[in-house]
């Protein structure tokens, strides 16, 4: 035999480690916490102007992120946040389409479990 009959030698590779898949991050704009883009919920500006909820998240459009809590949405909505990210003025119609949808959320985030710790003996 004049060649090697390795996988390693044939050029490929051998118990390679897989890498973990990518998870797109996004940021809340209300509460400005990082979660995964699945976890938000998008609000689109369309090249016509409306702003309307993308739940696929490939709507043509500048986009925002929201929880899908509804102490988010109110503060993006009364604080102007929405308007100040997708840059432009959300009309009444739009407006109420997103207070409406607001109201089917949950109204709060559920408590943070975080990790145990011990308390310390004196």
């Amino acid at each position: 035999m004049t060649g090697t009959s390795t996988p390693a030698a044939q050029g490929k590779r051998v118990n390679s480690p897989k890498r973990p898949k990518h998870v797109p991050q996004r940021t809340c704009i209300a509460c400005h916490q990082v979660k995964p883009k699945r976890e938000l919920l998008r609000i689109v500006r369309t090249p016509l102007g409306r702003v309307e909820i993308d739940p696929t998240g490939k709507k043509s459009g500048r986009g925002a992120y929201l929880c899908a809590h509804r102490s988010c949405w109110n503060t993006a909505l009364k604080k102007k946040r929405l308007e100040q990210e997708l840059e432009t003025t959300i009309s009444e119609e739009d407006r109420a389409a997103l207070e409406e949808y607001a109201t089917t959320l949950p109204a709060s985030e559920p408590p943070r479990v975080g990790p145990a710790v011990p308390e310390r003996a004196p």
